[in-house]
C-alpha cells in the first residue's frame, strides 16, 4: 500500500464515504491535528464521538457520527499542490453561517468564526456544511 500524500484529505475522504455507504463510525489512522481537527468538529456538534484505540505506534481514530445530523458536505480547500491562505478580513461565513470553515492559525486550530472573533487568519484547511 503507497503511503498517504494528504492525510486530512483522506480522514475527510474516509468520512464521507463511510456516510455515503450509511454507516455510523469509521476509523482512520492516527495523528496530532486529525485529533485535533476531529475534537474541534465534535465541539461544534457535526459529529457525537472521537475515540483513539490501539498501542502507540499503531494508533487508529474511531469517529461516530452524530445520528441527528444529516450527511455532511465537506470540501478540502488548502492542498498539498495548491495552499489556500485567508486574512482575517477575507474570511466569509460558509452557508449563510450554517457551515464551518477550519483553518489553521498560529494559535491552532480554529473555526472561522473564531478566526474571525480573534482577528487572525490562517490556511483554510476544509468547509462543513
Amino acid at each position: 500500500m503507497s503511503p498517504v500524500n494528504d492525510p486530512i484529505g483522506d480522514l475527510l475522504t474516509r468520512i464521507r464515504n463511510a456516510q455515503s455507504a450509511r454507516r455510523t463510525s469509521c476509523c482512520a489512522s492516527h495523528s496530532g491535528i486529525k485529533l485535533e481537527l476531529l475534537t474541534l468538529l465534535k465541539k461544534e456538534g457535526w459529529i457525537s464521538d472521537v475515540t483513539v484505540e490501539g498501542e502507540a505506534p499503531f494508533q487508529e481514530l474511531t469517529v461516530t457520527f452524530a445520528a441527528d445530523k444529516p450527511r455532511l458536505t465537506i470540501a478540502r480547500i488548502s492542498k498539498p499542490g495548491r495552499r489556500v491562505y485567508s486574512p482575517a478580513e477575507e474570511l466569509r461565513p460558509v452557508l449563510s453561517g450554517f457551515g464551518i470553515a477550519v483553518l489553521t492559525t498560529s494559535k491552532g486550530l480554529m473555526t472561522d468564526v473564531e478566526a474571525r472573533k480573534q482577528n487572525v487568519g490562517g490556511e483554510v484547511l476544509c468547509t462543513i456544511s
